[in-house]
């Protein structure tokens, strides 16, 4: 894992950001397409599931939150049903929203998207329906949002601006944060509207268009990232920013500092699901490390990272830190071997099933191990996308009366010997005679056993088929256990 990267991440718990923007609340509805309607040609949508969940400035602060920060959220709702469900949801998240401005006579930005399931499971978004006011917030509602957040300043570490361009971000808000954050010595991160003028901005540290807003800024279309390196290089002069990060979907970003040649900060290649909540998490992101104290650099390679995870789900899920961590460790495998805690593993572990992975477990005390052993690990391995060993710690092979002077091989060796073994992806050590609470943990989706455990009953069975999985009886090695060998080398020792 990289070190650096990972050491601003454990970083993020007791950071205060204070964001400001454009409230959303997004629903969702879920239903089997499964007919064509008659009345017209379109799929008819049999509703199975709603869901709401916060989405634009608030989505922002659910992604903070997810990363350990504290969050204090400016915005506007109406006052409506939308605007009771949207500050509710914020509360269950643990965010401070005292000084979002309920306006009267304005309805909450709420975005219903419908989504047909087809063999109900894949999603795919079918339409989307908007119910919003993007005129300028009157003129006592812009002063209550203005006075709330200027003095919320100096209660933070940084300031972000979310602008959807819905009406809240006005050039005086923007121009009154700006100021009260210079005084106040505070960083001030903007992720842009689409707009051709910047102007509203100006002042910020650093502003963080994609490229298609960049291209709409710069008035001219933006291909290669030598082009977008130019443009990032200009907005940075015109707005005045301490920087610009630019991003370029799978290019990964474009940094330009002032004083400094723009550099392109690549990402690792990823399977895109949906891009919905991208932007969001890269700001969100962007926002904790700067809060944390990281160097620009290292902030925008962290927000690569947190964007890449969140295309691989659907709609905006947050990206939790263990989550980040466990990314950087996969990156990093050779080194830091295949030994996990079982906190670390179920991090990765989510992770790779976000991508369509498929997890088998078996567990055992693996003291020396022999042919046999590969064999049947090498047969494990065959049932899944991934092998997940659970080895018995030291003190749990003593409490299985093996005898004294088992195991032989203490835990760190036995582990070393199995992770060197291709077939075995992950090895989590447990500390119970029994491996039915480290196979809760792991959930996984094969749970596998030698044949000689159909008469003993398997332990952990009911739970997996229970969530779904399956439980597989393999064949064993004839004349070969570890006990056998123990005996045997010593009649001829």
């Amino acid at each position: 894992m990289p070190l650096e990267l990972a050491h601003w991440v454990r970083h993020f718990p007791g950071r205060n950001v204070l964001l400001i923007g454009d409230l959303i609340l997004d629903r969702y509805i879920y239903g089997d397409a499964e007919r064509i309607s008659p009345e017209a040609p379109v799929p008819v949508l049999r509703t199975v599931e709603k869901r709401e969940t916060v989405g634009g400035s608030a989505n922002v602060a659910a992604c903070l939150r997810a990363l350990g920060c504290s969050i204090t959220c400016c915005g506007v709702v109406g006052n409506d049903r939308h605007g009771r469900s949207l500050l509710a949801l914020l509360t269950e998240l643990g965010i401070e929203h005292s000084c979002i401005v309920e306006v009267a006579d304005r309805p909450t930005t709420t975005k219903t998207r419908l989504v047909g399931l087809a063999q109900h499971r894949h999603r795919q978004q079918l339409l989307r329906v908007d119910e919003e006011d993007s005129r300028p917030l009157g003129t006592d509602a812009a002063q209550r949002l203005s006075r709330a957040a200027c003095e919320a300043v100096a209660r933070c570490d940084v300031v972000c601006l979310e602008d959807y361009d819905k009406g809240v971000i006005s050039e005086e808000l923007a121009g009154a944060v700006i100021s009260a954050a210079k005084k106040a010595g505070r960083a001030v991160l903007v992720d842009p509207a689409r707009l051709t003028d910047y102007t509203r901005y100006r002042g910020a540290d650093i502003v963080t268009p994609n490229r298609a807003e960049l291209s709409l800024a710069a008035g001219r279309t933006l291909a290669s990232l030598e082009e977008v390196g130019l443009a990032a290089t200009e907005l940075l002069t015109r707005v005045g920013a301490r920087a610009v990060v630019a991003t370029v979907d799978r290019d990964g970003a474009v940094l330009a500092e002032s004083g400094q040649t723009w550099k392109h900060i690549p990402t690792a290649p990823r399977s895109v699901y949906d891009n919905t909540g991208a932007g969001d998490a890269v700001l969100a992101m962007l926002a904790a490390a700067v809060a944390g104290g990281a160097d620009l650099e290292s902030a925008v390679r962290l927000a690569n990272i947190a964007g890449g995870l969140e295309v691989e789900r659907f709609g905006c899920v947050p990206i939790t830190a263990d989550e980040v961590l466990a990314d950087l460790r996969l990156s990093d495998r050779l080194r830091n071997g295949k030994l996990r805690t079982v906190e670390d593993l179920v991090a990765e572990l989510t992770i790779r099933r976000d991508r369509g992975e498929t997890v088998a477990f078996t567990n055992g005390c693996f003291d020396i191990l022999h042919a046999g052993h590969v064999e049947y690990l090498r047969r494990c391995r065959e049932q899944a996308s991934l092998l997940v060993v659970g080895l018995n710690s030291d003190s749990s092979v003593r409490a299985q009366a093996k005898g004294t002077n088992r195991p032989i091989n203490a835990f760190e060796h036995r582990a070393a010997v199995l992770g060197a073994l291709e077939c075995v992806d992950y090895v989590v050590r447990f500390d119970e005679p029994e491996p039915e609470a480290l196979i809760r943990k792991v959930r996984p989706d094969v749970l596998i056993k030698g044949e000689d455990w159909a008469r003993k009953g398997v332990v952990g069975r009911q739970f997996v088929e229970s969530t779904g999985g399956k439980v597989v009886l393999l064949p064993l090695v004839e004349g070969l256990s570890t006990t056998g060998l123990i005996e045997r080398i010593r009649r001829e020792g």
